[in-house]
């Protein structure tokens, strides 16, 4: 009995020896393979790492694999985020998880470090979005163009102006496939008000937008109507209308009184003056009409030919106001808010002349009759 209680003992005690050299063994095993199943799961370690650096970082990004491989917040909204110039990257990082977009900042440098990301992060902003990985988020950082451009457009401008800042713009399409649809809009998805306008020239507002690097063609334009629509607010409409003018009219006259104002606090005076000239039947006379009648000057190196020689008031043009009465048929550029508040809203008067002061201050001198009004000329 003794015999056999003590070789149990002794086969007790083999099994567990046995048992503790297989655990050490596994987890010398695992120490071993460490960098290798690391760089399955997280790619390949920094060459800056020493060796047990490279055991050590593949320790602790397996301690936090989890927090490292799961978004922050799947159905999250991407953010507008700004890695500053010189930034650390321990800075970077408690920044991302106090922002929502990563879920735990020390595992995230610690991944930067391992992977040598640490010295390819971008100064710049971008667009983040929490759905991504701490992995991916990485990724993002290391190319600083933005996914967001902003594009200016400046009241006056007419389309083949707005194309001419397209090229450099970040945008993907080119500034002839812009202009050509401009002028020929049928079937884009419009504001319901221009879904039949023949041209949008006159209603791509000028204003500075944030858009997305890979917005088609044909949402920007969207994009640009509807800002008008929103600005044109109903109540302008409604005073268009007891002008007689109906909404294409209004922004072709507010084109108009947008090429004619060097100063915007005069853009209702001379809103008034062409209103009263429609109202009696004269000629508008405005030479902004010819200069979009002539296109492209080669030599002056501008769409808006300036000075206007004699001959060029004849140009045979619907455009060219000298010879055809009324308004022409479609606005000259693309005016902003205040020159399309100026025809709901003109000044009060009895003006039908106006012409620029002698100081070459912007402003200009008004008058009720041609015989004021060529006194006003300068000497």
């Amino acid at each position: 009995m003794q015999y056999h209680s003590y070789g149990l003992r002794r086969l007790l005690v083999l099994l567990v020896l046995l048992i503790c050299c297989g655990t050490l063994g596994g987890v010398a095993w695992n120490i071993y393979n460490l960098p290798r199943r690391a760089t399955e799961v997280f790619g390949s370690a920094s060459p800056a790492l020493g060796q047990l650096d490279v055991y050590r970082y593949a320790a602790k990004l397996f301690l936090n694999k989890d927090r490292l491989l799961m978004a922050a917040n799947p159905q999250g909204d991407k953010i507008s985020f700004e890695v500053q110039l010189g930034e650390s990257i321990a800075s970077l990082s408690y920044r991302l998880e106090q922002a929502g977009v990563i879920n735990d900042g020390d595992a995230f440098r610690d991944y930067l470090i391992y992977s040598g990301l640490d010295y390819r992060v971008q100064a710049g902003r971008y667009e983040l979005d929490p759905s991504m990985n701490s992995l991916e988020i990485a990724q993002r950082l290391l190319d600083s163009t933005p996914s967001e451009v902003e594009f200016n457009i400046l009241p006056g401008w007419r389309a083949e102006e707005i194309a001419a800042s397209l090229p450099t713009s970040g945008l993907g399409f080119s500034p002839q496939s812009f202009v050509a649809m401009v002028y020929s809009p049928q079937g884009l998805p419009l504001p319901e008000e221009l879904l039949d306008a023949p041209s949008l020239e006159g209603f791509l507002f000028p204003a500075v937008y944030r858009l997305p690097r890979d917005i088609s063609l044909e949402q920007f334009l969207a994009v640009l109507t509807g800002e008008f629509v929103k600005e044109v607010t109903p109540d302008m409409r409604e005073r268009y209308a007891r002008h007689g003018l109906s909404l294409q009219e209004a922004v072709t006259l507010a084109s108009i009184v947008q090429r004619e104002a060097v100063i915007a606090e005069e853009q209702p005076l001379i809103a008034s003056v062409f209103l009263n000239r429609l109202a009696v039947g004269m000629r508008l006379e405005s030479d902004p009409t010819v200069q979009y009648a002539l296109g492209y000057n080669l030599t002056q190196k501008t769409w808006w030919t300036n000075p206007l020689a004699l001959s060029d008031l004849q140009v045979d043009s619907p455009y060219n106001t000298y010879r055809y009465p009324g308004l022409p048929p479609g606005a000259i550029c693309n005016p902003g808010y205040s020159a399309l508040y100026a025809v709901a809203y003109p000044a009060s008067t009895t003006y039908y002349y106006f012409r620029s002061r002698c100081d070459h201050s912007g402003y200009h001198e008004f008058a009720e009759t041609y015989e004021e009004h060529l006194s006003n000329a300068c000497p």
